[in-house]
């Protein structure tokens, strides 16, 4: 009778661990679109001995990225993911510009955020076997292009990512998601002869489908 009470017990808890394993584990590839803001500072320096300052409006447009990644299982309810992402979709044109006072000038442009990239890690929470609560912290970069009086010039940047997700199992592979994220670039010498620097950074909120392989 123990033996097969013991026999019972063991079927229970695999039985058991076998619902609780999430239909994430494994590899996945995910489209999603949303919305993007995009700001730069800047820290004014000076150009031929004068002194500036620059501003620049926020470039808000819509968002899309591609992605592929895989989640591992550490617990019955903690999974480790890696991942990468590409954003393709350039933003919208954000008027900036640079005052020189003591010159009595003032010059205007614009800048956009072309592309840009994610790597990261995503630790991740079961919420049951279908669902799955995550966050992310990754290198990106981007590359923002700058134009003034008829001249453009790109400028590449990196940083690091940070963002919060949710993704649910629709039918079989198939699921959906959403996610907010920041990226914060580093700071980057305005060249051509001025001393400033300025930094990007760029928030997002997705949503999306992907499927789980």
């Amino acid at each position: 009778m123990k033996k097969k009470l013991l026999v019972a017990v063991l079927f229970t808890v695999a039985g058991t661990g076998a619902m609780a394993q999430s239909a994430f584990e494994g590899f996945y590839g995910q489209v999603g679109i949303g919305y993007e803001s995009t700001a730069v500072s800047f820290t004014g320096g000076t150009v031929s001995g004068r002194g500036y300052s620059g501003t620049a409006n926020n470039s808000n447009s819509f968002a899309g990225t591609v992605g592929i990644g895989a989640y591992f299982s550490v617990t019955p309810s903690f999974l480790l993911g890696l991942g990468a992402e590409y954003s393709p979709i350039p933003g919208s044109n954000a008027n900036s510009s640079i005052s020189i006072p003591s010159a009595a000038f003032t010059g205007t442009g614009t800048y956009k955020k072309k592309d840009s990239y994610n790597l990261f890690v995503s630790p991740a929470i079961v919420i049951d076997k279908d669902k799955l609560a995550y966050a992310k912290v990754g290198f990106t970069g981007a590359n923002i292009e700058s134009s003034s009086g008829g001249a453009s010039d790109t400028t590449s940047y990196t940083g690091y990512s940070l963002g919060l997700g949710y993704k649910q199992i629709i039918q079989g592979g198939l699921y959906g998601f959403g996610e907010v994220n920041y990226a914060a670039y580093s700071s980057k010498s305005d060249g051509d002869g001025l001393s400033g620097t300025n930094k990007p950074t760029a928030t997002n909120v997705l949503v999306g489908l992907g499927y789980k392989f």
